[in-house]
């Protein structure tokens, strides 16, 4: 009877719930539109760490502002050389003859025989930032030091990489006996002082690689920037290892770890496969920040000399140039100064950017 009664109640569409039922009722939902379905998908889309960093990362408008600084910097000190019909080793001249007149020449200025010139119908590529004691253009030269300060940050940055990324695996992996030598090892560098390596290197190599170095195109970088390239490697790579040894003790330990060796995987490939992956964060930002690092060291030893060798500019070479003229002709100091500082402070602001975007720790 009570089947009859409900069949009878459903026919007339008066069915009455019960209230402690736990039944869905159906009619109080609606279909999803197509537009919402696109939405879930998109909601939805998977994503890597990688790219969810970089996402993170542009919203960031300091780390923005900083890669389009630097990015604006490496274009005009790879295009202008290509645009400026002068070398950085080129001495003005009027006629194949030097021009004399061309010496310290202000900003948007030409020499005295280019006047000349220019009332005869010749043409001449103007100096935008004036000239040097020796007639030479000063942009060129200023380009060219830039040039070199990127060269040199990026190198040491990618030198400090590789060899503090490996030693620091093998250190943290390995552990026990092997972790202790090697870390009293780095103690040891840590103790050297850079500017005594860079000048004993730059006595004991001078003598060694310049017959060596001579007619090749290290030559134009000099036996001191040769040795400033050593010391980079022989000391800046520690930090990274020590950071990178700390990341691995703490990642030795998981469960995943522990089934790859359970599977057989050899120790270089879980480093490879599963242990530096997840490093990432603390390998991005650190070598972001060595590039300002290396960038400043290589600015403060051209300033005293001990840099690239002449006629190669640096930025402190030029800034060490332009102290004697610092009263008559400012604006020789603030500019590669003014390069200096801009390259440091993006750099820096970018390596912040890095951590607040890919340090697990500190995103929200």
């Amino acid at each position: 009877m009570a089947d009859e009664h409900v069949e009878n109640a459903k026919d007339r569409g008066t069915l009455t719930k019960s209230p402690f039922s736990l039944q869905l009722d159906l009619s109080r939902f609606e279909k999803a539109t197509d537009e919402e379905k696109a939405q879930q998908e998109v909601m939805s889309e998977s994503t890597t760490f990688f790219r969810d960093g970089m996402r993170k990362l542009m919203k960031n408008p300091l780390a923005v502002s900083s890669i389009i600084v630097l990015v604006l910097i490496v274009a005009l000190s790879v295009a202008g050389p290509m645009v400026i019909p002068y070398k950085y080793s080129e001495m003005i001249s009027v006629n194949g003859r030097r021009d004399k007149t061309a010496k310290n020449l202000a900003p948007f200025t030409w020499s005295k025989n280019e006047l000349k010139g220019m009332e005869e119908g010749q043409k001449y590529f103007p100096h935008i930032l004036g000239t040097d004691e020796q007639c030479r253009d000063y942009l060129v030269r200023v380009l060219y030091g830039t040039r070199v300060s990127l060269a040199v940050g990026f190198f040491a940055a990618i030198l400090v990489l590789i060899i503090g990324m490996l030693y620091g695996s093998i250190c943290g992996y390995v552990g026990g006996r092997v972790d202790l030598i090697m870390m009293r090892i780095v103690d040891i560098i840590y103790s050297l002082p850079d500017m005594l390596m860079v000048i004993l290197l730059s006595v004991v190599l001078k003598q060694t690689l310049a017959p060596v170095i001579e007619g090749t195109a290290l030559a134009k970088l000099g036996v001191n920037m040769i040795s400033l390239f050593i010391v980079f490697g022989l000391l800046y790579w520690v930090g990274m290892a020590r950071l990178i040894r700390g990341q691995i003790l703490s990642i030795k330990e998981n469960e995943y770890i522990l089934a790859a060796r359970a599977i057989g995987a050899k120790p270089a490939r879980i480093i490879r496969k599963h242990i530096i992956p997840n490093c990432l964060s603390v390998i991005i930002i650190s070598t972001a920040l060595q590039i300002p690092s290396a960038i400043f060291t290589e600015s403060f030893l051209s300033f005293v000399g001990l840099g690239v060798q002449s006629p190669m500019p640096s930025l402190g070479s030029l800034a060490n140039a332009a102290r004697e003229g610092m009263q008559s002709y400012p604006h020789k100091l603030v500019i590669p100064a003014l390069v200096i500082c801009l390259l440091v402070l993006s750099f820096n602001l970018l390596g912040d950017g890095l951590r607040d975007a890919f340090d697990p720790k500190l995103r929200r």
